[in-house]
């Protein structure tokens, strides 16, 4: 693997930087002013999707983008240090096209859509028109395991009728959703893993019904992570995704790219709180001397750079084995990288909050909202425990019970 950026990433790398700061960072207090009073999406939102696309910065994260497709289309080694600028302002990848959860959506829909759930979802996601929602986890079941999940789809003549109740649904609440992407049951009594199929459903259709978009941390995120009712929500059977019975498999398909694309954003947020936490600490005096010039400041700045680059060669090389292998072949990798990302960028967001003081903890500062986001990280598109079972379990059946080429001999009495 080379760890040199291709001239190509190095080109919309530069692109990239150059837009945020032209047009992103001077609009974050702008952000937060209008989002805190009410007022979302923001003002300028438009404007700058517009202004993004018109410079080729737009659905740079799907490498397979056909020649009437707009967008960029690299690969996910491609893409990680574009993503990790991005995780530096959590917002900014709305505006080129790369939020999730419709990235996800987006990828499922290029490889399973009809052609006419295509030209009806996926042409207004791909154009930045609509936003989506991704409907799998439910309140009473863990859904970590989503052979638990218990909404239904059920056959009734031309349509599937749903019935369920589903939660922590990331976008539900903005304005803009037009539909959800919904794993329910079609076969209950079906192998363990086809029992599960997708179905879209419009986010108007009777009987769906926004029931809260909870707090996390107390803190409101307008785009929701919402609770949701589906009480006899009927849809046509030409809403189905895939095959009836494929909706594991789909899941394991999308979740795969879109939990590394949390990674490289997570990347970015802890290199900025890095970089607040290295000049408050220079500004700052204790007891005579600047904070910087403390051993347990000098510790944490030290651990941190090491653990950021530790996470971002684990995240390139995540994304690469995607690139050359498949989603499915680089699982361990992805699940590494999904337990140490989030930890990471809480970790060094602690640590940077500790050097503000009690400033780090209000919203004079970036890094409330984003240590609970990375908070928030460490269970979304799975825990850091099922995670961690995933990389044992690999990493037994690659051993495959053999035994090491050094043998212990004891000792002679």
């Amino acid at each position: 693997m080379d760890f040199a950026y291709s001239p190509k990433t190095e080109e919309m790398r530069q692109k990239l930087l150059d837009f945020m700061e032209a047009h992103i960072y001077p609009r974050i207090r702008q952000y937060e002013e209008e989002s805190r009073a009410g007022q979302f999406p923001v003002s300028f939102m438009d404007d700058l999707k517009a202004l993004a696309r018109a410079e080729g910065l737009w659905n740079m994260f799907l490498p397979s983008l056909r020649d009437d497709e707009p967008g960029t289309g690299l690969s996910n080694l491609e893409y990680a240090p574009l993503a990790e600028i991005m995780g530096r302002v959590p917002w900014s990848a709305t505006v080129f096209n790369c939020n999730a959860p419709d990235t996800g959506n987006m990828e499922l829909l290029h490889m399973f859509a009809t052609p006419e759930q295509y030209d009806r979802w996926l042409k207004p996601l791909l154009n930045g028109e609509i936003r989506s929602a991704f409907a799998m986890t439910e309140p009473d079941v863990a859904s970590s395991d989503a052979t638990n999940i218990t909404t239904s789809i059920r056959r009734e003549g031309d349509e599937y009728v749903i019935h369920g109740r589903k939660w922590f649904i990331s976008n539900a609440c903005h304005p803009d959703c037009r539909f959800f992407i919904l794993m329910g049951k079609t076969d209950p009594n079906a192998d363990t893993h086809k029992q599960q199929s997708m179905i879209i459903v419009p986010r108007d259709t009777p009987g769906v019904t926004i029931e809260r978009n909870p707090t996390i941390l107390n803190m409101l995120d307008h785009e929701g992570h919402a609770e949701i009712i589906f009480k006899n929500v009927r849809v046509p059977s030409g809403n189905l995704l895939g095959e009836e019975g494929s909706g594991f498999a789909l899941a394991q398909a999308r979740l795969g790219p879109g939990r590394i694309h949390h990674c490289m954003r997570s990347i970015g947020a802890a290199e900025l709180a890095l970089e607040l936490m290295t000049e408050r600490a220079q500004e700052r005096k204790t007891f005579g001397r600047y904070i910087a010039q403390h051993g347990t400041i000098k510790e944490w700045i030290a651990k941190s750079r090491i653990e950021i680059e530790q996470a971002r060669l684990l995240v390139l090389r995540a994304a690469w084995l995607i690139d050359k292998v498949g989603a499915k072949a680089a699982r361990k990798d992805i699940s590494m990288i999904k337990v140490v990302a989030p930890q990471l960028h809480t970790k060094v967001t602690d640590r940077a909050m500790q050097v503000f003081g009690a400033m780090g903890m209000t919203p004079d500062t970036p890094l409330a909202d984003s240590y609970t986001w990375g908070r928030a990280l460490r269970y979304a598109d799975g825990p850091d425990e099922v995670h961690l079972q995933t990389i044992a379990k690999l990493e037994l059946r690659e051993s495959n019970g053999s035994t090491s080429a050094i043998h212990l001999t004891p000792p002679e009495r």
